[in-house]
């Protein structure tokens, strides 16, 4: 047993050395695949020898499950917030207060980083919970979202009885790129910055979505403590690394406000070139006596102050717009600046959002335009400051990178070309094509999709149909077997129902329900091919946005294209649906909670096979509710509404 032990602890030490030289030094030792194999033994072992268990392991880092619902957390100690400042003479203000109640104080001047404050608490140097700020009092407890950030340490460096300490959890720059990347590419609306998408990951339901956001945190306070005396906030930083914690990169004790102000300004002329956001400087009296002796308002501490740094603004000239095609096909145009220094570097880029904020602002091409840093992040155009003889820049009618025609859909801003086979949105069609509500091909992920891509073997969607294995066993890290499983794949998912074909095409507006009554109604691609938005808008459940939108798709030569072309290659393109009667019609179901045999997706398939509907949600149009364990929220409201209740039992019944 003590050969298991050691076996165990070797692992624990190898897992956390190759994790700081992955997330901290940025050069990991070892591949992603042999850490993930190290990570997998020392589960098993754990599970089997649960008597060398242990809090601090690295495996409690892997993401799970939250709650539904974070449960409140009343913070013992307030967590207050700060006292803001614009101006050197409100500095000046806030040393004569301070002055006015202590003698002799000295300050500690530290960077605010712009995230979301939270709070740790650990006992016997072991994290046991973790909060949000909330209103200050009470909290939410995301104990689970922050195991999983790795520079919140689970166990200490000194087992000290209790010590609550607070914290801000942040993205840092190059987290918050790859994190818009990914959701431009899987066509989702991307975070505005790097602090509102480090709150919204760190409140997450599933903690393995927090943990794939890259986030971070830096620790700056310590709210209560037992078992140690501390007497001012330099030395209690100090003392908070060597437990362990990751504190605010730098803290400088001064002796003077003036002092206190020369720092504030060399943290500012920086804050350009670091990795994470700040939106200013903070200045606490460093002694906690005098602290105590200072007290608080109803609002916040009166021995400190946050300086907020203005956003810098310059004057430049607009050289030319340049026009580029988005993985979703919206057409962004970026303005190209004549060089100027701006919050730390040197932009010659910016956005300029849409044709509406070209238009509302009168901007043109050689314009003197003022520009500033959105959140110290993106470079964007505020307004024309003087006016050249051009005129107001005009988007062009067709797509630069497919020269299709472009569209703007009246409930929106955003301009963009539909063509599926556009070479800027390739990838991003491929990903959702082969994705498993789509077309289902296994083992053609969104990594492989990209090397094919990359490589030159896929330049259209139909190319899938003509990968070649032996070409593929060609590439870095593919064999034979897995280049013959994709093919088998490929050749499999010529079958699929037309639903999953007409949702693979990625139709604007249309998701897989509305692939699914497109199928029923029309019955073939050829059919739905030629319908106009009136035969379109018979079916219920379908909108005007909607009927335009698969009208205005199959209006392109490359759509209809493409559909000639999965043709060619057999693929399916006819309805399966059989309806066994319509015992059903005019029915609709909502499935809530989990049945006893039935997965959601076969029960629905049921009731539209008898005639019937299904809907997410529960109205008074709603006929039955198909209840299982845990059925939650959509349950209470059937009661409320006296829809009928039914098990799975009873909806055997219903279809012998």
């Amino acid at each position: 047993m003590d050969e298991i032990k050691t076996k165990i602890e070797k692992l624990r030490q190898q897992l956390n050395y190759h994790s700081e030289r992955y997330y901290n030094d940025d050069s990991p030792e070892i591949e992603d695949y042999e850490y993930d194999m190290m990570m997998r033994e020392l589960k098993n072992l754990e599970l089997l020898y649960p008597q060398y268990d242990s809090a601090d392991s690295p495996t409690k880092r892997v993401g799970g499950k939250a709650d539904n619902t974070f449960e409140p957390v009343e913070h013992a100690v307030r967590m207050e917030s700060l006292q803001d400042a614009f101006s050197k003479e409100e500095l000046v203000d806030f040393d004569k207060r301070v002055s006015s109640n202590v003698n002799g104080a000295k300050y500690v001047v530290e960077p605010k980083i712009d995230g979301l404050s939270v709070s740790l608490e650990y006992r016997d140097g072991l994290f046991y919970r973790g909060s949000t700020r909330g209103n200050g009092d009470i909290g939410e407890d995301v104990s689970a979202n922050l195991r999983v950030i790795h520079n919140v340490p689970l166990k200490l460096n000194e087992s000290i009885p209790y010590i609550e300490v607070r914290g801000e959890v942040y993205m840092p720059k190059r987290s918050f790129e790859k994190v818009v990347d990914r959701q431009i590419l899987n066509d989702e609306k991307p975070f505005k910055n790097p602090r509102n998408a480090a709150a919204g990951s760190l409140r997450q339901k599933d903690s393995n979505i927090t943990s794939n956001r890259g986030l971070d945190i830096f620790v700056f306070n310590i709210q209560q403590i037992e078992g140690k005396e501390l007497h001012s906030h330099k030395e209690s930083l100090d003392y908070l690394k060597t437990l362990g914690f990751n504190t605010v990169p730098f803290y400088t004790q001064v002796s003077s406000i003036d002092d206190a102000i020369d720092e504030i300004n060399k943290i500012g002329e920086e804050r350009g070139n670091l990795e994470f956001d700040i939106d200013g400087a903070v200045i606490k009296v460093d002694d906690f006596n005098q602290r105590i002796m200072m007290g608080s308002t109803a609002k916040y501490p009166k021995w400190a102050i946050a300086f907020k740094y203005p956003p810098e603004e310059k004057q430049t000239k607009l050289i030319d717009i340049e026009i580029t095609v988005g993985r979703t096909g919206v057409l962004t145009p970026t303005a190209v600046l004549e060089s100027v220094h701006l919050a730390g570097t040197t932009v010659s880029r910016a956005t300029l959002h849409n044709q509406d904020f070209i238009r509302d602002k009168g901007i043109a091409i050689g314009d003197i335009v003022t520009v500033r840093k959105a959140g110290d992040i993106i470079p964007e155009v505020l307004c024309v400051n003087e006016h050249n003889s051009n005129s107001i820049y005009e988007f062009p009618k067709h797509c630069p990178s497919c020269s299709e025609p472009v569209y703007r859909d009246e409930d929106e801003a955003a301009i963009r070309c539909i063509n599926p086979e556009c070479p800027a949105q390739l990838l991003r069609n491929l990903i959702h094509f082969c994705s498993r509500e789509a077309m289902d091909i296994d083992g053609l992920g969104p990594t492989i999709i990209e090397t094919f891509v990359n490589c030159g073997m896929i330049t259209k969607t139909y190319d899938i149909f003509t990968l070649d294995p032996n070409k593929i066993c060609q590439l870095e890290g593919f064999k034979q077997t897995s280049a013959n499983n994709i093919i088998k794949s490929v050749e499999k998912c010529k079958d699929n129902d037309l639903s999953k074909l007409i949702f693979a095409l990625g139709i604007r507006h249309i998701g897989a329900k509305a692939a699914k009554l497109l199928s029923d109604h029309f019955k073939n691609i050829d059919a739905i091919m030629t319908a106009s938005v009136d035969s379109i808008l018979q079916i219920e459940g379908f909108g005007e946005i909607m009927a335009q939108s698969v009208v205005d798709y199959f209006s392109t030569d490359s759509a209809r294209e493409l559909v000639e072309k999965l043709k060619e290659f057999n693929v399916n393109t006819e309805s399966k649906a059989v309806v066994n009667d319509n015992r059903f019609e005019g029915m609709t179901f909502v499935l809530t909670g989990t049945l006893p045999t039935l997965k959601r997706n076969e029960a629905g398939a049921i009731i539209e096979s008898f005639g019937g509907k299904t809907s997410s949600s529960v109205s008074k149009k709603t006929t039955f509710v198909l209840a299982g364990e845990e059925a939650g929220s959509k349950l209470d409201k059937a009661k409320a509404l006296g829809i009928q209740i039914i098990s799975e039992d009873e909806f055997m019944g219903m279809i012998k």
